[in-house]
């Protein structure tokens, strides 16, 4: 399903107008989840960070267990070529994405070798702070060994969108999950940071949910701002005292949060600076 109105599909060696299709009913992919992808983002004519989300795909796919039909490389080239279908200023939604077409003889597990590939890029406007809340999900995020967390997978998604639906359902933007041993992982959709005494923390990466490539940038440009930033197992109740939140993911890259559960926050002050530093270095070329 789209995300934008203005669609251009790489696939099979080629660039098409629209949403084409890209499975097929017998493919692996299509009735066991065998697909990865990863999303980056086009604003303001740059693209910052497209060479380690070009990547990370590549370490999903492996992860998965396929074999990648192309190098990072040749995925970056591809998704900068895209890109100039669109106008040089357009706020794009960047999405390589990988598949089993095939299985092994023991039909479950997909045939390293039969990996599909394509490429989805989509016009889709960059959401501006405004009103963001955060309530709490009653679902969790898996073990490593319950999931397969150390990739991008798509299959890992059907757990984050019921976390969304619930959340919403409420009249909450999205929700923070705890992983399975209570600690606060991440929401539905972004990795999540909050503030006490001028200090950030941010939950520590633990194999149970996504290190983001937007949140490893935040974190060394917050800390090369002068501004402490501490990776530690938090809990519901570090939420609970919190000055500020806010979130960072790969469509909104940061978004300070205004509310939390039935407490209004304010203004972020660090969640607004931490956009900053990002906006700063991404248009300075760095990205």
């Amino acid at each position: 399903m789209a995300v934008g109105t203005e669609i251009v599909t790489w696939v099979d060696g080629a660039w098409h107008k629209g949403s084409a299709p890209i499975i097929s009913a017998a493919d692996h992919a299509a009735w066991l989840g065998s697909q990865v992808f990863d999303g980056a983002r086009q604003f303001e004519g740059v693209r910052p960070d497209l060479d380690l989300h070009s990547a990370r795909i590549i370490r999903s796919a492996d992860a998965m267990g396929m074999v990648a039909p192309v190098t990072a490389e040749i995925v970056q080239g591809l998704l900068e070529e895209g890109c100039k279908q669109f106008a040089p200023d357009a706020a794009l939604y960047l999405r390589p994405m990988m598949w089993s077409r095939d299985s092994s003889p023991g039909i479950i597990d997909a045939l390293p070798e039969a990996t599909g590939f394509a490429i989805c890029i989509e016009a889709l406007p960059m959401p501006q702070p405004g009103a963001f809340s955060l309530t709490v999900s009653p679902y969790c995020r898996p073990r490593p060994d319950m999931a397969l967390t150390e990739a991008k997978a798509a299959s890992l998604y059907a757990n984050n969108a019921r976390i969304m639906a619930e959340a919403r359902s409420r009249g909450f933007s999205n929700a923070l999950s705890l992983d399975v041993e209570g600690h606060v992982a991440e929401t539905a959709s972004t990795n999540v940071f909050m503030v006490r005494d001028g200090v950030v923390f941010t939950p520590v990466p633990n194999g149970m949910f996504l290190n983001g490539i937007t949140r490893q940038r935040v974190i060394a440009l917050l800390r090369a701002d002068g501004i402490e930033v501490q990776e530690s197992k938090l809990t519901l109740a570090d939420f609970e005292a919190a000055e500020e939140i806010f979130v960072t993911g790969n469509i909104a890259k940061v978004m300070p949060v205004t509310r939390y559960q039935e407490r209004d926050l304010g203004p972020s002050r660090i969640g607004a600076k931490a956009r900053e530093l990002y906006w700063d270095y991404a248009l300075s070329g760095r990205g």
